[in-house]
């Protein structure tokens, strides 16, 4: 599609240059965020053609599971070679390992992570992490899965989550003894930034609308900013149906009719609560995997954000979280036929149901769980 000139100067007055230059493009070329979504990054390799992965297995069940990736990986033989960072709240105040992980993950541009506790003053790496990568886009999906059993059938969303501002600026201060006052930040560079990155993922996955979550009616400003954004770049994708919902509606309809949602933009907060809640729809926390991208570099892990501290060492927790998230880094990397297998693998045993963790209604371990998939990845 071509777009004249004359249509853009409308929006010239508020547009930052780099978005500017950047909706100039034709919508139909592989524009920069889309094609983070989508183009495999080619990252470094060591000697004998495996690429060179960071992975950052967190606390809790976060080791356990990541076992359970390791595992798989070797038994299929993965030209994948892991760089294993110690990053967790054991070593809460190193410097030196959160500054290792940076530095990892920006030289092999990708990573798998489990997740990091967020107690104490280690929140604050959480959001370093995104921060300093400019991880800027996570996406969730939230798809039905054959085998578990949930109250609603058919659901197949994508949350994209704005992960760098909002509420988790971390822009917090007492200005007086007992009042606090805490900062959210809505920009419009990166509200365009993320509503671009919604409409190209929708066009290029075959996705027929989306929606933009907010908190406009209250949050004139903030939240007002963030949906004009979404506006204005809805402009350039006639072929997609946009719409807009209040958060606290969008939590309702969710749990009443969770079927009407295809792609759903928001901003970083209400990205956490509408990704949990859908995670919990289709089968809970153990079953969703997600990615989050910057410029150059793409990191995959669980989709709903939990350590089970309470769980570690007892090898109960389900896996298949961090395995999919590890099929779907492996297709990132134009490894398809191992992310391919590994996925069907996963849905066998689910509609299989002889093997099952504790959150999806059995008593198999972890370690149980790992060996039902590599069971299937045999037989095909």
């Amino acid at each position: 599609l071509s777009f004249k000139l004359s249509y853009y100067n409308e929006y010239k007055s508020y547009l930052s240059f780099r978005m500017y230059k950047s909706l100039l493009r034709p919508v139909s070329t592989a524009l920069q965020c889309r094609s983070m979504a989508n183009v495999p990054i080619k990252p470094g390799t060591k000697y004998g053609g495996k690429t060179t992965v960071t992975l950052i297995p967190g606390d809790g069940v976060g080791p356990e599971i990541a076992e359970s990736v390791t595992t798989i990986f070797r038994h299929m033989s993965v030209p994948i070679q892991f760089e294993t960072i110690s990053l967790n709240k054991d070593n809460l105040k190193d410097e030196g390992a959160f500054d290792a992980a940076i530095t990892s993950l920006q030289r092999n541009g990708v990573g798998l992570k489990g997740v990091l506790n967020r107690s104490g003053d280690f929140r604050t790496h959480n959001l370093e992490l995104r921060g300093n990568l400019d991880m800027y886009a996570n996406v969730v999906r939230c798809k039905s899965i054959q085998g578990v059993g949930t109250r609603h059938e058919g659901i197949d969303l994508i949350a994209i989550r704005e992960n760098t501002e909002g509420e988790y600026s971390g822009l917090e201060h007492e200005s007086v003894s007992g009042v606090v006052e805490s900062l959210k930040v809505i920009t419009e560079e990166k509200s365009l930034r993320i509503a671009k990155f919604a409409f190209d993922y929708a066009l290029e996955h075959n996705r027929n609308k989306v929606t933009c979550i907010h908190k406009a009616n209250i949050m004139k400003l903030s939240d007002g900013l963030f949906k004009r954004c979404c506006e204005e770049v809805s402009k350039l994708y006639p072929s997609i149906t946009f719409d807009s919902q209040i958060i606290d509606n969008t939590c309702q309809q969710l749990v009443i009719n969770p079927q009407q949602f295809d792609v759903m933009v928001m901003p970083n907060l209400y990205g956490n609560l509408v990704s949990n809640l859908a995670a919990g729809l289709v089968g809970g926390a153990g079953l969703v995997p997600s990615k989050s991208y910057g410029e150059d570099i793409a990191v995959f892990e669980p989709g709903a954000r939990h350590t089970w501290m309470e769980m570690k060492g007892m090898y109960v927790a389900n896996p298949i979280a961090m395995v999919l998230s590890s099929a779907f880094m492996l297709k990132h990397l134009a490894l398809h036929d191992y992310g391919d297998r590994i996925i069907s693998a996963i849905e066998k045993v689910l509609v299989k149901g002889e093997c099952r963790t504790r959150d999806i209604g059995g008593n198999s371990t972890t370690r149980e769980m790992t060996r039902a998939i590599l069971d299937e990845i045999d037989v095909a």
